[in-house]
């Protein structure tokens, strides 16, 4: 049962740097999303590497899914809205991500994992969050578990907002995921149509808004449905405030982190710290030494 917070407070808000739609492509064997977070974004975002949204009721942009593909040096993070995504990987792992849940995998130095839907009907939805490692991270073990929607921790606020705590830490609630390194925050705000809702953020940690329904308002900029806000570096601010707009209430995701400042070279699924550590990457994918 979701915990009623008191709402936190926010002396001065961040405001919002940069409203971004995404891009519409593919990935794996051909599924249909949205870019949110690109490439070009990956410096002013740090620690955060990509944001894709997926979202169709045609199985035909969705049934395919992703077959074996390899990562290394990053952590990915999926949350599942709506459908049935089975996962299996070089490491062992397995699992089946379902309506609500979140699966949470440290590529490290390295796996080959696929990403099926079990379903060939219906919605699928969701999003696939890229998190950075540390240099001192990259070459670690694999790590991989999966979270049911029940095991997520949940609250809402005296205001009637409903909130998804993933990661790092919300009105006292303690998320399912903590990391020392880039201390991210992932929240799925849920608010009533003229909600409210408060995060206090540090102000050296980088943050974006996803509104995902409705329309939301931070610090006078309104953020309409399927855009992104940065939200701006502001020294003064210690948070930002996120008011519903609209008469159908809002649904976004909020994500927050702690910068690592480390060189980022990406080459398609491997992200680490030089151009030679990436040809390492794909000898190691070439001779099967991939995890």
């Amino acid at each position: 049962m979701a915990t009623i917070r008191q709402t936190e407070s926010v002396r001065r808000s961040r405001g919002v740097e940069q409203l971004v739609a995404g891009r519409a492509t593919s990935d794996g064997a051909g599924v249909k999303l949205t870019r949110v977070l690109s490439q070009g974004l990956q410096h002013r975002l740090d620690p955060f590497l990509m944001l894709d949204a997926f979202g169709s009721d045609d199985a035909q942009d969705y049934i395919a899914g992703f077959p074996d593909h390899p990562h290394r040096g990053f952590e990915t993070v999926t949350y599942m809205l709506a459908g049935r995504m089975r996962h299996r990987d070089s490491a062992g792992h397995e699992g089946l991500l379902e309506n609500g849940g979140v699966q949470w995998m440290t590529a490290a130095r390295g796996v080959i994992h696929s990403e099926i839907p079990e379903q060939e009907a219906g919605r699928m939805e969701g999003f696939q969050l890229w998190l950075n490692l540390p240099a001192r991270d990259k070459m670690n073990a694999p790590w991989y578990r999966d979270f049911a929607a029940a095991e997520l921790p949940r609250f809402t606020t005296d205001a009637g907002v409903e909130a998804t705590v993933i990661a790092g830490e919300s009105h006292g609630v303690a998320g399912a995921v903590t990391r020392e390194a880039t201390a991210p925050l992932y929240l799925d705000l849920h608010l009533p149509p003229g909600g409210r809702f408060a995060q206090p953020l540090p102000a050296g940690h980088n943050a974006f808004l996803y509104v995902y329904r409705g329309e939301a308002s931070v610090a006078g900029t309104a953020v309409p449905a399927q855009r992104m806000a940065i939200l701006a570096n502001d020294p003064e601010a210690d948070g930002v405030l996120i008011e519903a707009a609209g008469a159908a209430g809002t649904r976004a995701l909020l994500i927050a982190g702690q910068p690592l400042r480390e060189p980022i070279v990406q080459y398609g699924p491997f992200v680490m710290n030089s151009e030679q550590e990436i040809y390492r990457a794909l000898g190691d994918y070439r001779e099967g030494r991939l995890a």
